[in-house]
């Protein structure tokens, strides 16, 4: 097994900081606005290119090998799976009638 790392310079770092930050001005300037539904699709759009920029650089995933990353697909997969499930479970329940005033 190698012991080679890979280096990551420090401006890739605070260029991926500064672009979180931006992101994070770009989600809460996209909250004042209303956009109806859109409000919600561009949150979790916002959020997700954040979590990719985490996941990728913060956490060295970019320069890992194909077991970690075949392990960190296996947690998103895992996440969708179980939204799917709460998703199934919310969307095919019936009104109950005097509930909620």
């Amino acid at each position: 097994m190698s012991t080679e790392h890979h280096v990551t310079p420090l401006r890739v770092y605070f260029t991926v900081f500064a672009l979180l930050l931006g992101l994070t001005f770009l989600t809460w300037w996209v909250a004042t606005i209303d956009l109806g539904a859109w409000n919600t699709t561009i949150a979790i759009s916002v959020a997700m290119t954040k979590v990719m920029l985490v996941v990728l650089w913060f956490m060295h995933v970019k320069y890992s090998n194909k077991l970690i990353w075949f392990f960190a697909a296996a947690g998103v997969y895992w996440l969708v799976l179980l939204f799917g499930f709460v998703m199934t479970d919310y969307l095919t329940r019936l009104p109950v009638t005097g509930w909620g005033g």
